[in-house]
């Protein structure tokens, strides 16, 4: 007689389940480089913070030769050399041009600081801006106990027709790290303030809201940073006929939009361009040399398109 295998009558034993795996920590050189940027620059900006607390003094009136030409520049040396320009003695910001009237000057830049910081941020931005363009510029800081964004945006437009008033232009270009980009599209795009602006640049700028708010308990202004808060909304809002052109730069890493494409202008009523930056974050985006060159030749450009947009090291256009 045949005997069964030894404990052939017993069942199967279940395997044990398999636990899923949890993902590990992912964390690709080019984050890790740009983790230490920040925090680099987090500490250089700590010993810079306390030259910003004061506001700036204001710069002296531009004298109207700057701004359109002196009656040197205009006047022919001879009547035989009217007709060439190349031969009228150079003066910085105003080209002679034949026929006509010299070229105007460059509009001057207005800088707008981001949360809890100061003018000193946009040290390096606006060394490269006055060393290269010979722009005049204008760093403004608004109180952090600023508690809503619409407020801060009609104490800008007062400042704009300051600056306007001392300069003698018409309109002002602004560059807004952060909150400041956002207070300075409400001015222009809720305020009227397209009349005033005629290129607006953001730097990691919460355009369609940002899921990190810290302190959003605490502070109303950071609660207008999210998105859905009724300030954002009011953004979305058709803005026919708005006349400033929009250049926001965006960075991959960026850990303080969420999602980082929230930092972009997508308005279908808006001339906007979007400027994707690689390799840094959130602090670095004003300080960084790559960003400083791509904000001086976005201001130094007529108004193009998408593709016309010249970007140069750390930036391409997206």
């Amino acid at each position: 007689m045949k005997l069964p295998p030894p404990l052939s009558f017993l069942p199967p034993l279940p395997s044990p389940p398999r636990l899923p795996r949890l993902p590990g920590p992912r964390l690709s050189s080019a984050l890790v480089g740009a983790t230490a940027l920040e925090l680099a620059v987090l500490a250089g900006h700590l010993i810079t913070y306390p030259l910003g607390l004061t506001p700036e003094r204001p710069e002296s009136p531009e004298p109207p030769e700057s701004r359109a030409g002196s009656a040197d520049s205009e006047r022919p040396e001879s009547p035989a050399r009217t007709d060439r320009p190349e031969n009228a003695p150079a003066r910085p910001l105003a080209l002679p041009a034949t026929g006509g009237p010299t070229a105007p000057a460059a509009p001057p830049v207005v800088l707008l600081h981001g949360f809890i910081d100061n003018r000193s941020v946009f040290l390096v931005l606006r060394r490269a801006l006055t060393r290269h363009g010979h722009r005049r510029t204008a760093s403004l800081n608004y109180s952090p106990l600023t508690r809503d964004i619409r407020a801060a945006a009609a104490l800008l437009g007062r400042q704009v027709e300051a600056v306007r008033a001392r300069t003698g232009h018409d309109r002002v270009d602004i560059v807004g790290h952060s909150l400041g980009g956002l207070i300075a599209r409400y001015y222009v795009q809720r305020l009227g303030g397209d009349r005033r602006v005629r290129t607006l640049v953001t730097l990691g700028t919460p355009h369609g809201g940002t899921a990190v708010a810290p302190g959003a308990g605490l502070h109303p202004i950071v609660r207008q940073m999210r998105g859905g808060s009724p300030v954002i909304e009011e953004l979305r809002l058709p803005a026919p006929g708005c006349r400033t052109r929009f250049v926001s730069f965006w960075a991959e890493l960026d850990q303080v939009m969420v999602p980082v494409e929230t930092a972009c202008v997508d308005h279908p009523d808006l001339d906007a361009v979007n400027v994707r930056v690689t390799g840094i974050g959130h602090l670095a985006l004003p300080v960084h040399p790559a960003v400083a060159a791509a904000v001086r030749e976005v201001l130094e450009t007529p108004e193009t398109g998408e593709a016309d947009v010249p970007v140069t090291g750390a930036t391409s256009a997206a």
